[in-house]
């Protein structure tokens, strides 16, 4: 047999010998509605390419990323990759010391950034001693002045360049992109991924028991291309010729994706619970259907089955759950029913959607016991969450601390459950379990029990120390606007919902709950805030 390495030049080829007249739809800055095709989008990937070679630019060098979905940033992922280069997405909602120590520990010789980052990146400028020159994703009527050194527009940069490129024959384990984790616990976490990995991933999530990607749909991906690579969106799109909408920075307004996916006829979308929680609002407050819309894939959080419900009774939309990892490139399971579930009993099957999803072809996973035994597919017993595959981490980017076990398996820090199905569900991440006389409680189950209350916007819980329990639960809440809920109130609505003991205490209704750059859940910071709680009589 032949052997031809998996790159991800293979799928720019491939796109731009089959799906060549596809359309790329972007929001920027400078433009509101930006179009052009996936033969345009590559050759302005080859004239990026040309103008990184003459900037000197070496294989393997690491080049930064802030920037938000848009049609530059895309060009950005085949320019630098497929030229030998590592595009290195960055996170520009993470801390400013957070970002400075990414870009150093990367060392990032060029950064391509979005107007809008260009003040962050002048204060730091200063201690980013790798960093050579910044490129401005904008065109030179819209460049900003600026006292980054070096700095130029990208449409300046490529400008005079050629459109053909001589991309070398790489091999499929070089390095293509990466990313790092939020750093939640300690310095971000730097994951290294290869062409070979990622074009796997690619045909993974394509296939038809998982996203079902085809030239037929127009994805809208909500969630960024500088988080995990959009979850792979903008590789699968154009490998299956999908027609692809990017929504700039208008990611966190519901109004703004409402307009652009009706008006760009958006039949399928990629988002955290946080966006789809904010477009539903929005659909509430003005009436309005979500007419184009098909279906939508919920990642990041637990889908409270108050989004599954509203979307399936209101707008006709499915909610597909689907979970990952940083470290898995990212999409490691996700649900589609199996033939016969549709015939389930309307709440048999909303337990099922509620489960984060089968494993991908390409990924193993298995629960274990604290003794390390590993558990059955049962859908009662539950464990700490290991996986494995060829596009899971095998190490951190110069981090010598090991990450898998003796038998190659990477401990997601999750504690889940899996049936006998092989539907995996998150009861937890390990740290976040609640243990409550000698007994386990799921924070998870008992935030979307308290979401699923139409006066609820938000709700965390965590684990508090107890005299008697050692620990028990605390539930914080964020109220819906214009409604009025009592404490009293709150507690009563786990009655019959979840086992009796499982009932938080007490509650504590705050304006907002603090999140990670990534959207989650920061309960680090809760307990920070809640320390030395006393618990009400």
């Amino acid at each position: 047999m032949m052997h031809e390495p998996l790159l991800i030049t293979a799928i720019m080829n491939y796109a731009n010998r089959h799906h060549a007249a596809r359309e790329i739809v972007s929001v920027t800055q400078d433009n509101p509605r930006h179009r052009y095709t996936y033969a345009d989008a590559f050759g302005r990937a080859a004239r990026l390419a040309n103008a990184l070679q003459e900037m000197g630019m070496q294989p393997s060098d690491r080049i930064g990323t802030l920037a938000w979905n848009d049609h530059r940033h895309f060009e950005l992922y085949y320019g630098v990759s497929c030229s030998g280069g590592v595009c290195h997405t960055i996170n520009p909602r993470l801390f400013e010391e957070q970002i400075e120590y990414i870009v150093r520990h990367a060392e990032d010789r060029f950064i391509f950034t979005d107007p809008m980052f260009v003040p962050l990146l002048e204060k730091l400028q200063g201690n980013l001693d790798s960093v050579e020159s910044f490129v401005v994703l904008t065109d030179a009527a819209n460049m900003p002045a600026t006292s980054l050194r070096n700095a130029v527009s990208y449409e300046q940069l490529i400008k005079s360049q050629s459109d053909q490129f001589d991309w070398p024959e790489l091999d499929e384990q070089t390095a293509c992109s990466l990313c790092y984790t939020s750093g939640t616990t300690g310095d971000p976490k730097g994951a290294l991924f290869s062409h070979r990995a990622t074009v796997l991933h690619a045909y993974g999530i394509a296939l038809p028991d998982v996203m079902n990607l085809s030239q037929r749909d127009t994805l809208l991906p909500v969630v960024p291309m500088f988080h995990v690579n959009a979850w792979g969106a903008p590789y699968a799109a154009p490998l299956t010729g999908a027609r692809l909408v990017l929504p700039g920075a208008k990611v966190g307004d519901g109004a703004a994706l409402y307009e652009l996916m009706e008006s760009e006829q958006v039949n399928y979308s990629l988002g955290v619970p946080t966006v789809w929680l904010s477009l539903l609002e929005y659909l509430q407050e003005s009436g309005k259907k979500a007419d184009s819309l098909e279906r939508i894939c919920v990642g990041g959080a637990a889908c409270p089955a108050a989004i599954i419900e509203k979307f399936r009774d209101e707008h006709d939309v499915y909610v597909h759950h689907a979970w990952g990892m940083t470290e898995m490139s990212p999409v490691g399971v996700y649900n589609s029913l199996k033939a016969g579930a549709e015939k389930l009993p309307a709440d048999d099957l909303l337990q099922l959607q509620l489960r984060q999803g089968r494993a991908l072809f390409g990924v193993d996973m298995k629960i274990v016991a604290e003794d390390g035994e590993e558990l059955p597919w049962d859908g009662k017993s539950f464990g700490s969450l290991k996986v494995r595959g060829s596009w899971v981490i095998s190490g951190y980017y110069r981090h010598d601390e090991p990450v898998l076990d003796a038998d190659g398996w990477f401990d997601t820090g999750d504690v889940a459950t899996i049936n006998a199905e092989g539907f995996m569900q998150i009861t937890d991440r390990s740290k976040d379990v609640i243990k409550s006389g000698g007994e386990w409680i799921s924070s998870i189950e008992l935030e979307n029990t308290a979401v699923n209350h139409p006066a609820v916007a938000e709700a965390a819980v965590i684990g508090l120390p107890h005299e008697k329990w050692g620990e028990r639960p605390l539930l914080v809440v964020v109220k819906a606007r214009q409604s009025n809920v009592s404490k009293q109130e709150m507690l009563q609505w786990f009655n019959d919902k979840v086992v009796s003991w499982w009932i938080p205490d007490a509650v504590e209704f705050v304006e907002q709950l603090p999140h990670t750059a990534t959207g989650k859940l920061k309960k680090t910071r809760l307990r920070q805030d809640f320390a030395g709680y006393q618990w009400p009589e």
